[in-house]
């Protein structure tokens, strides 16, 4: 027989062991209990503390069994000598293997451990009306892995920040992809995302411009890639431009200073109604009059 703990909360210490036993399926005969946290009342009934028990119960080692036994076979038929040590924590598998040459475990950046892991949960669970999870670790790989994952999100999200420009890192599986969405997840202007197949999936981690400038660029406007000018700009003088070309409007509405001919040039200059000379009937004459 394996013994095995698992811990539940409740509102009550009763609460919690009823939980625990439902959930296991034993009865209370079956069980040991620790109480791990009492339950609080906070002042005026606010901010209560649940109850936390532990509940230590033995169970058939099968499954365990089945776990080392299929271990022991691949790892000969890898030709790698390993020693193994199974525990079994709330419903899950966990196998650390020691052996002389951690490098053959391991492999480049965990592949031959996430193998090994892959395979064992295939086995275990075939044709099991319930899954159980197999984590495998060598050398504390795991958490030396996962402490790089996070320095590598950490100085890759800074660098993206300072340059304001995107970065893909190297191809990852699920777990090492999620640790890096999960650092990144609450980090100001950065978003994460993934891109690509298996095995080559891969994340980018990509800056957030509206968290860093609402608006995007300055004097942008429109969703055209070109830079397309939109409403008008007056320039100096009195003229405007359109986005469709030049307009006679800013010309046609602009005062020209009033002027006082003298008396000679306002008795032989006629004009018409657009402010020229009029040449209509005596063409040349007017015509040296407004030279």
């Amino acid at each position: 027989m394996l013994t095995k703990t698992i811990e539940v909360s409740g509102k009550t210490e009763d609460e919690a062991i009823e939980a625990a036993l439902e959930q296991l399926g034993l009865a209370r005969d079956e069980v040991s209990v620790e109480i791990v946290e009492r339950a609080k009342t906070g002042f005026l009934g606010l901010k209560n503390t649940p109850a936390v028990v532990k509940i230590i119960y033995e169970a058939d080692e099968d499954q365990t069994r089945r776990v080392s036994n299929f271990l022991k076979g691949l790892l000969e038929r890898m030709d790698i000598e390993a020693d193994m040590d199974i525990t079994e924590s709330s419903g899950d598998v966990n196998v650390t293997l020691k052996g002389k040459d951690p490098g053959s475990l391991i492999g480049r950046r965990g592949e031959t451990l996430d193998a090994i892991q892959h395979l064992t949960n295939y086995v275990i669970n075939r044709g099991a009306s319930g899954r159980l999870r197999v984590n495998i670790d060598a050398e504390n790989y795991r958490q030396r892995r996962n402490e790089t994952l996070e320095s590598l999100a950490v100085r890759t999200a800074g660098k993206v920040v300072k340059y304001r420009r995107n970065l893909s890192l190297d191809p990852m599986n699920a777990y090492e992809r999620h640790v890096i969405h999960t650092v990144l997840q609450d980090y100001e202007n950065i978003s994460t995302y993934s891109v690509g197949s298996e095995p080559n999936r891969r994340i980018v981690v990509a800056y957030d411009r509206n968290g860093g400038r609402a608006g995007g660029r300055p004097g942008a406007t429109g969703t055209g890639g070109g830079g397309a000018r939109t409403g008008n700009t007056q320039r100096a003088g009195g003229t405007q431009r359109s986005g469709a070309g030049r307009s006679n409007a800013g010309r046609a509405g602009t005062e020209r200073p009033n002027i006082q001919n003298s008396d000679a040039e306002q008795k032989n200059t006629q004009t018409n109604d657009t402010g020229r000379p009029d040449t209509t009937q005596t063409g040349q004459k007017n015509y040296r009059e407004w030279s």
